[in-house]
């Protein structure tokens, strides 16, 4: 595969500066007569926050856009106060009641009071397992919603748990309007109306969604983008094109074009989030639901020749969950699987698989995908795995997971959730949705279990979440690669206050400006 010219050209992409500072926050005046035209990777099928596609963070953006939630996340992921100013939990976190600010309104003028909120998770509710995970999980923990006065309701739990403030900031939290959630609409029949700073124009699904700004956001409005426009282009040349010809004012475009877009005279910020490549496994069947196989994959994969053949220098070896800022990283772990391919191949002769064996992986057809796919499939051709693709289209990867399923493995993108305990139980746990085969340890589970009946804010907390993290990386439940940073793309001085949002794997634009004098 020739990883050690990789290895070079990371070098080289370091010394070139890729994680050069971006401008000042505020080193050119807004200009809010401007929308936000961004040209993005993925896109949405629907606008309703419940769809099983809009679960994933792929493409958050809009939905962020269109829908204030309850509870709002904070860029570092901390729950603080949204359309709800404050709330309290009782003692045994079986109740929380929230005060709901009183002059949030929709986009079509109505309230947004405790009957809305109310209407809202009852219709979630009743979507039962049509919705997606995170939607589902939350609903399914609410006994009883009780309306206390106009802006104050309380929740009602079936069971201790220090994760609904999360949940409440994320999808489950989005609030539609009332009016929209008549007669059972779900899915492509929703009408997008939410409470957030922009309001839907046009809609045309997975390929554009135009905004205007909502002038009467409690927030505060004047100083925003005119609009935000979102266009879902999934090849990475096309999209930086589009930037370069004027057609986008900011783009996301792929690691591997750094320095093109750097000697087109562009701007490159690279976001460094919570967020890194992951082989997901089918563990119910086949060879990997042995952990010797999944071991020796970890073995067998080059991640420092990936990261610099793919990477393009915004990207670093990755062997657990958890980014180096974040509390659960445990740094033992990051020597827990070097690169050995003589051990990977031990580890599969003892499984019985002396002489390799072929596996199908589900590829999501982008240029990034099938450029780190390929990559891989060098890598574990190389121990004797072979890899074959089943392409999909992107908004297509619910395909992996969704009866009967496909592929054996699935390679994607994975941002995380806004709650981390949510983040390891999609992955991991059983009944995660990219756990196929469940969790491949009872210890699994009975940390998760633990960890739900915990306040955020304890303290015991981060040890078990350490604990929790060295199982994943012993049983190789799930198989990190790289990190994956967001890399943005636009004219020098011409996008403000762009700046990492980690509780989801895309990025937030509500409060992003195009400075005067930029198109």
């Amino acid at each position: 595969m020739g990883f050690k010219r990789a290895r070079v050209f990371a070098g080289l992409c370091l010394a070139l500066g890729a994680f050069a500072p971006g401008p000042s926050a505020r080193a050119a005046e807004a200009d809010p007569s401007v929308p936000l035209v961004f040209y993005d990777m993925a896109g949405n099928a629907t606008l309703d926050p419940a769809e099983p596609q809009n679960n994933s963070s792929f493409s958050h953006e809009i939905l962020l856009a269109l829908y204030d939630t309850v509870i709002r996340m904070d860029d570092a992921g901390t729950p603080g106060p949204g359309l709800a100013e404050s709330w309290t939990r009782n003692a045994d976190l079986t109740e929380l009641t929230l005060k709901l600010r009183t002059n949030a309104r929709f986009h079509d003028g109505l309230p947004v009071n405790a009957a809305a909120v109310k209407a809202n998770l009852e219709r979630s509710a009743a979507l039962g397992s049509r919705a997606g995970a995170t939607m589902f999980e939350t609903m399914n923990l609410i006994s009883g919603i009780e309306v206390l006065g106009e802006f104050e309701l309380r929740l009602k739990l079936k069971k201790p748990s220090g994760q609904i403030e999360f949940w409440l900031g994320s999808n489950p939290g989005m609030m539609i309007s009332p009016a929209a959630l008549k007669d059972g609409a779900f899915g492509g029949a929703l009408t997008a109306i939410g409470a957030g700073p922009f309001k839907l124009k046009h809609f045309d699904p997975n390929v554009t969604t135009t905004t205007t700004r909502f002038e009467e956001y409690w927030a505060g409005a004047k100083t925003r983008a005119a609009g935000f426009d979102h266009h879902y282009v999934p090849d990475g040349r096309a999209r930086l094109n589009a930037l370069r010809s004027g057609q986008a004012n900011v783009a996301l475009i792929d690691a591997k074009q750094i320095p093109e877009a750097k000697a087109a005279g562009l701007f490159v910020q690279p976001v460094n989030k919570n967020a890194f490549w992951d082989i997901y496994p089918n563990t119910k069947k086949g060879p990997l639901a042995d952990i010797r196989v999944r071991q020796a994959m970890m073995y067998a994969i080059d991640r420092e020749g990936l990261a610099g053949a793919i990477g393009g220098g915004s990207a670093r070896a990755a062997l657990q969950l958890w980014s180096e800022r974040s509390p659960y990283f445990v740094p033992e772990l990051e020597q827990r699987y070097p690169f050995d391919q003589k051990k990977a191949r031990e580890l599969l002769a003892a499984a019985g698989y002396k002489d390799g064996f072929e596996i199908t992986q589900l590829l999501l057809n982008s240029t990034e995908y099938r450029q780190l796919a390929e990559a891989l499939q060098a890598n574990l051709a190389e121990v004797g795995i072979k890899t074959k693709f089943d392409v999909v289209d992107l908004s297509q990867f619910t395909a992996f997971h969704k009866p009967p399923g496909r592929g054996d493995m699935l390679m994607a993108r994975y941002g995380g959730r806004s709650d981390p305990i949510q983040t390891v139980f999609e992955l991991v746990g059983t009944g995660g949705t990219y756990a196929l085969g469940g969790a491949v340890s009872p210890k699994i589970d009975e940390l998760l279990n633990k960890l739900r009946a915990m306040a955020g804010t304890d303290p015991a907390r981060i040890g078990l979440m350490h604990d929790l993290a060295r199982e994943i990386s012993e049983t190789a439940a799930t198989l990190p690669m790289i990190t994956r940073a967001n890399v943005y793309a636009y004219k020098p001085g011409c996008i403000l206050d762009l700046v990492p949002y980690l509780p989801s794997g895309d990025d937030r634009f509500n409060d992003v400006h195009v400075a005067k004098g930029c198109k």
